[in-house]
């Protein structure tokens, strides 16, 4: 018998209803797939605004970080002047402004007579080529190729002069450096001078249990960005005074760019530091005399002994020494996401990490065998 629309089949209206709203197999929808589906292109989108805000606050985290990194390496002295009755602001503007009115001088005062003997070795290249093609048309009976190495040269002669131009000129380049410094030097005042009231901050939103392992941390990065920091700027210190004397004695060409390059690439590039260190000015003084070569090989050989076995042990005895692949490692890894920054950031970081990880993991004893076996323990 015909029944009203919806009603064929012998079909009650609501039933057909409360199917459509179920779906096709009568199952109702879970009640979360709406607020998971929501959720889910919610976390989406926020990870996504992070993603985008942290690529383009990318070199503002970088200098936070590395103000942070310093104001680990001061506070042991901001504190120390604090308990002889100064002000703890007083103490951070003491360090923080004197050190970087320090750096702005010895940057004036080096920078220049640093690129004016880079580019003396840059004009003296071509000749020295010349040299070498002597020896190798007498000893391999073949000339080495100098046009690419001229026109090369050439362009680092060109980016010298615009370089050396800039800096008497005060150019952009100067400016964008020196608001750099002055950034991280801010924020590293902020970090000192507060420090007591942010760490209280960062605690206030902290259980006490986890407050101790937090404060015990920070601890630790200050005892040790704060040794290493030092004792790597001490021991490039020294090892550039002495290079200086050396390279003046043996009169090799510009022996302040050639020692300074030995002293910091020597103390702060892991590993390969030495090697590299070593290269350029053997290269200089082998083109120029090989005698004052021979010399200053057998004097970088010795003091690289009289460091590792005398220096070194004595100025880094209370801080973090990583070991050599770690050290590289850490390295490449920050040159790869913050560039020289990043690099310098990152050996610190992973010397407080080691430091961290060492102080609160639980140590088992060794089992004897030939893998563990260690002739020179």
């Amino acid at each position: 018998m015909p029944t009203a629309e919806g009603e064929t089949l012998g079909q009650n209206p609501d039933v057909v209803d409360r199917d459509e709203e179920q779906g096709g197999d009568g199952r109702p929808m879970p009640r979360w797939v709406p607020k998971a589906i929501a959720l889910w292109y919610g976390a989406a989108f926020v990870a996504l605004a992070i993603f985008l805000l942290i690529r383009e606050l990318q070199d503002l985290i970088l200098w936070f970080l590395f103000a942070l990194f310093l104001s680990f390496a001061i506070e042991p002295g901001v504190n120390a002047l604090v308990h002889r009755g100064w002000r703890r602001w007083a103490a951070t503007a003491l360090i923080v402004f004197g050190a970087l009115v320090a750096l702005v001088l010895i940057v004036a005062l080096m920078v220049p007579v640093v690129v004016a003997q880079a580019e003396e070795l840059v004009e003296r290249a071509p000749r020295w080529l010349e040299q070498v093609n002597v020896y190798t048309e007498r000893w391999f009976g073949t000339r080495l190729s100098g046009n690419d190495v001229l026109r090369f040269l050439e362009d680092a002669k060109a980016d010298l002069a615009g370089l050396a131009a800039r800096v008497a000129q005060g150019g952009g380049m100067v400016l964008g450096g020196l608001f750099q410094v002055l950034t991280i030097g801010l924020f590293t005042y902020y970090l000192v001078a507060d420090g007591p009231r942010f760490r209280r901050t960062v605690c206030s939103f902290l259980p006490q249990r986890v407050q101790r392992e937090v404060l015990s941390t920070w601890e630790i990065a200050i005892d040790k960005t704060g040794g290493y920091l030092y004792s790597r700027l001490l021991l490039a210190g020294i090892s550039s005074a002495v290079s200086f004397l050396v390279l003046l004695l043996l009169d090799v060409s510009y022996p302040l760019a050639l020692a300074l390059w030995i002293g910091f690439v020597s103390q702060f590039i892991p590993v390969i530091g030495t090697y590299l260190a070593a290269s350029i000015p053997l290269l200089v003084a082998l083109l120029e005399d090989p005698w004052s070569a021979l010399w200053l090989l057998i004097f970088i050989v010795v003091y690289q002994q009289v460091e590792n076995y005398v220096l070194a042990p004595r100025i880094t005895s209370h801080t973090m020494e990583l070991h050599p692949a770690v050290a590289f490692a850490a390295a490449l890894a920050g040159a790869w996401i913050g560039g020289v920054p990043g690099a310098f950031i990152a050996l610190p970081a992973v010397a407080i990490l080691q430091a961290t990880v060492s102080t609160y993991a639980r140590r088992h004893e060794i089992l004897e065998t030939e893998l563990t076996h260690d002739p020179d323990g």
